[in-house]
């Protein structure tokens, strides 16, 4: 056997894709969830008495760090799936009652 034939340890390439997918799952799916937060966070703010400008900044302020929650428990989760279901799944839960808020208010 020559040198040049036997398998050298090169760097691993497989986790490259499991990386990528948590970071997309970190970037959108707490994109899409912090979105649903201030939409629902707003919502039920102003339905509660407060002005509406105060209503969306609280909502906004709280949004980042729901964003920011999201995004480091993407790294965090044992298991990928949970976190691709959570993100995107909570954040068109909480959407969806900010609108149905909105649309009783109206």
């Amino acid at each position: 056997m020559s040198r040049t034939s036997a398998h050298v340890p090169g760097p691993a390439r497989a986790p490259r894709l499991p990386l990528a997918a948590r970071v997309a799952a970190a970037v959108l799916g707490g994109y899409g969830f912090a979105w649903g937060f201030i939409a629902a966070g707003a919502s039920l703010a102003f339905a509660a008495g407060l002005d509406f400008h105060d209503a969306e900044f609280l909502a906004s302020m709280l949004g980042v760090l729901a964003f920011l929650v999201a995004f480091l428990w993407a790294f965090a989760a044992r298991r990928l799936w949970v976190v691709w279901t959570v993100l995107p799944g909570g954040g068109a839960l909480l959407a969806a009652t900010g609108s149905l808020v909105q649309a009783a208010l109206v």
